[in-house]
């Protein structure tokens, strides 16, 4: 292995996928039979799944319409979460690297920056001291 294949350190740290679905407490009891795990954590429009090896986080999405893959005529539904020191500063380092700032941002959490990757699907980068309350 050359030095250009070693592998790099990342820029974020993987906390969670979010899938949307129509009922977040029957993804959770299935996700957690599947892999095994506990639910931590439910609210009315959300389950949280420890695998303890990835956090699953159920959210419920009205008029939910499941893929239709491999049909491109309803996408996959997720996105990633990312622990990061500084979200701020982790958006701009994703930048150049072909990410935008999502036009929606949540004005009342200066602990979370939603970008988009190059193809659009949201990534959240969530102040590492705030990530256990999400």
């Amino acid at each position: 292995m050359t030095e250009d294949q070693a592998r790099q350190p990342g820029l974020v740290e993987w906390l969670a996928t979010t899938i949307d679905c129509p009922d977040p407490d029957v993804m959770a009891r299935f996700y957690t039979s599947l892999f095994g795990g506990r639910v931590t954590r439910q609210t009315a429009d959300s389950a949280f799944v420890d695998t303890g090896q990835l956090l699953l986080v159920f959210r419920a999405v009205p008029d939910y319409r499941p893929p239709t893959w491999p049909s491109p005529e309803v996408p996959l539904h997720s996105h990633f979460e990312c622990v990061v020191e500084d979200p701020h500063a982790a958006a701009r380092q994703l930048l150049p690297l072909g990410a935008s700032l999502a036009r929606h941002q949540d004005p009342d959490d200066p602990n979370l920056v939603v970008v988009l990757d190059p193809a659009g699907h949201p990534l959240c980068l969530i102040r590492s001291s705030a990530a256990r309350r999400y």
